[in-house]
């Protein structure tokens, strides 16, 4: 089989001075901060810049007299231990040595209300503080859609609260988590914890776009907006309609379910409306990414996988992940051969070589590879960059997929 490498033009807008930045926009806030111990939140998504922002952030909060320290706010992933929670945070480069804070992490939480589903929960290291800053990348929800989707009202709701809230807010069905997270949003910043909020827009690219410093009554009004300026940015596949998709790689640190649903366009959630683009006939995933730290959460939106991918998955972390959401079917295991090779040649056999795109991951989608067919279609738009020579598929001793996704 033979393809093209394809270069995508996405929407470049990487921020010039991001440090800078950060501070311009908190000193834009007009208020200071509470004098004592300022709670910064650390998701577990890789995010750019993810360390420079933070520090900058914390040095801020110190210039204006105030003790920052980070907190993991991510629900319930790595285990929902306060450990695996700690090194997920380490591995994103969230360190004390590298931000100059300490980090106080923790699965204690505190009641700060009550809504229709079941209570609503602080971290207790948040809590305790004297405020949080909530920090977060704005982007399309992998479940739902609505006004307000993945970011700072989320990590406030289901970060911040850990497990406790994340089963509260995934008790509602899917089709009113729109709305839940304005009600429980509105119990945390109620409870009058949030100091800030500070905003993440990525371009296309995944690089830093924008920095956005909200105060606390200014996060449910806002984020809609940032939300909409966020979908300007978002990568997708370059065409609709594919026969084979083959992902690289997934991990909760490309997308909270592994691989982004808006990207591959199938939520695979019972009884709730699905996406209706792209449209994909079957998709093969290859490996589990070594920063997810065995949690496997969206494999089960695959059909083929690896003994690669399946080996590397923690299936206790993957279990403590999925079931709080209670979509099970996102841990189910795909078919699984023996290596890619395999995978590949068995996909070939049944869809043919027509179709087919080639991905690192749902993250980043710069560079992918196309079968010949989508080459021609694609050499014939703006939007895509096709490189003229038809390059084999090659495989190393291990039967794993030799591919050069970077540039």
């Amino acid at each position: 089989m033979l393809v093209h490498r394809v270069h995508q033009r996405l929407v470049s807008h990487p921020l010039r001075e991001v440090e800078k930045e950060v501070h311009r926009q908190l000193d834009a806030l007009g208020i200071e901060p509470p004098q004592g111990d300022i709670a910064i939140t650390a998701g577990s998504r890789g995010i750019d810049h993810l360390a420079t922002i933070t520090k900058a952030a914390g040095d801020w909060l110190r210039n204006h007299g105030a003790t920052p320290f980070l907190t993991p706010c991510m629900g319930s992933h790595n285990g929902a231990t306060a450990e695996g929670q700690r090194a997920m945070i380490e591995s994103l480069g969230l360190t004390e040595e590298a931000t100059g804070m300490e980090i106080r992490s923790s699965m204690e939480v505190v009641n700060v209300g009550q809504v229709e589903t079941g209570e609503v929960w602080m971290d207790r290291h948040c809590f305790e503080s004297e405020g949080v800053l909530v920090l977060n990348r704005i982007k399309l929800h992998t479940c739902f859609s609505g006004p307000v989707q993945s970011g700072l009202t989320k990590m406030m709701v289901v970060g911040m609260g850990k497990i406790k809230s994340a089963e509260t807010f995934h008790a509602a069905p899917t089709a009113t988590m729109k709305d839940m997270l304005f009600e429980m949003g509105s119990c945390v910043i109620n409870s009058g914890k949030i100091f800030a909020g500070l905003a993440i827009l990525e371009d296309g690219f995944d690089r830093t776009a924008e920095l956005h410093a909200l105060h606390p009554a200014e996060i449910l009004e806002c984020e809609p907006s940032l939300l909409a300026r966020q979908r300007h940015y978002f990568p997708t596949l370059p065409v609709d309609d594919l026969n084979v998709l083959v992902v690289h790689e997934i991990s909760k640190t490309f997308s909270g379910t592994g691989m982004d649903t808006n990207v591959i366009g199938y939520r695979g959630i019972i009884d709730f409306e699905d996406l209706d683009r792209p449209r994909i006939k079957t998709i093969a995933v290859l490996n589990l990414a070594e920063s997810s730290q065995g949690n496997a959460i969206g494999i089960g939106l695959a059909d083929f996988t690896t003994r690669r991918a399946r080996d590397a998955m923690d299936e206790q972390k993957t279990f403590t992940n999925v079931f709080t959401t209670g979509e099970m079917r996102r841990m189910a295991i795909p078919c699984t051969l023996r290596d890619d090779r395999e995978v590949i040649a068995r996909m070939r056999e049944r869809y043919g070589e027509s179709g087919w795109i080639f991905i690192p991951n749902t993250l980043h989608l710069e560079t992918l590879y196309v079968s010949a067919d989508l080459a021609e279609t694609l050499s014939a738009t703006s939007s895509c960059e096709v490189d003229p020579d038809r390059l084999p598929l090659t495989f190393d001793a291990e039967g794993q997929l030799e591919l050069a996704f970077k540039s």
